[in-house]
């Protein structure tokens, strides 16, 4: 169903205004960080539940709430303050591909990580300035950050996307949306301010691509970056301030029907 240019931006407005509510929340795994009050506590929380946003939405929940009563919850306390005996309890966890040393090397990495830094947006933002045009410096220098390591888990490195390997970065993307979007709504938590909305880029996944496509949105048939890129740029002709919005609008069509 290709809705004509002159109503389409009526049409991405509306759904996303109908998805970018409180209901919203329960339903998706972005529920798992709104348990938490702590910047840290959100953005550790928010960073193990995309990360695992692949499959059945309850099961992202479940599994993400699995892991952090694994931490205690409190995963900012246990990530800085954790020894290494400490660890065995992450040996029964699997979501997925997602094996216990995936959990092992990325609570390293972090760890390493707080010991300098009060804050994850640093590991994205560092790597940016106001005059990048979205976030792929972001995105690949924490991906870097993670791997800049003593030991490397090497099949770790397929749940930590980057574009430089041309992948679409759909949960990452997700998380920064997560981050940084700033509006009245009380989905998105806005927290981190030295990465602009207007810098984000969509995340892409099956369902949104499909609905994007149907809209004539997206011409691109596979979803990597340079989709993920496009389909953006498309968005920002209707907001360019805020284009990643319009997740809410396309996300929500791709799930429950145009």
């Amino acid at each position: 169903m290709k809705i004509l240019d002159d109503r389409l931006q009526i049409w991405l407005d509306e759904k996303a205004d109908a998805y970018n509510q409180p209901s919203f929340i329960s339903l998706d795994p972005i529920s798992v960080p709104h348990q938490f009050s702590l910047l840290q506590d959100i953005e550790i929380a928010g960073f193990f539940a995309a990360i695992m946003a692949w499959g059945q939405r309850p099961t992202i929940i479940n599994k993400s709430n699995e892991l952090l009563r694994l931490m205690d919850g409190a995963p900012h306390q246990f990530i800085t303050q954790h020894q290494e005996r400490d660890r065995k309890r992450f040996f029964t966890f699997k979501h997925r591909t997602l094996q216990p040393d995936d959990i092992i090397f990325l609570s390293d990495a972090l760890q390493r990580f707080y010991q300098k830094h009060d804050s994850l947006e640093d590991a994205f933002a560092d790597h940016m300035t106001s005059e990048d045009k979205d976030v792929y410096n972001g995105l690949a220098g924490f991906y870097n950050i993670v791997f800049d390591h003593p030991w490397v888990m090497e099949r770790t490195r397929k749940h930590i996307a980057t574009p430089e390997r041309k992948s679409a970065c759909k949960r990452l993307n997700m998380y920064l949306r997560w981050m940084v979007r700033q509006d009245d709504k009380g989905v998105d938590f806005g927290l981190w301010k030295r990465i602009s909305p207007s810098q984000l880029v969509i995340p892409l996944d099956l369902h949104v691509g499909n609905v994007a496509r149907q809209l004539g949105l997206l011409d691109r048939k596979i979803n990597d970056w340079q989709a993920a890129k496009e389909l953006t740029d498309r968005l920002k002709e209707f907001d360019s301030t805020d284009p990643v919005k319009y997740d809410f609008a396309l996300f929500g069509a791709g799930i429950n029907g145009m």
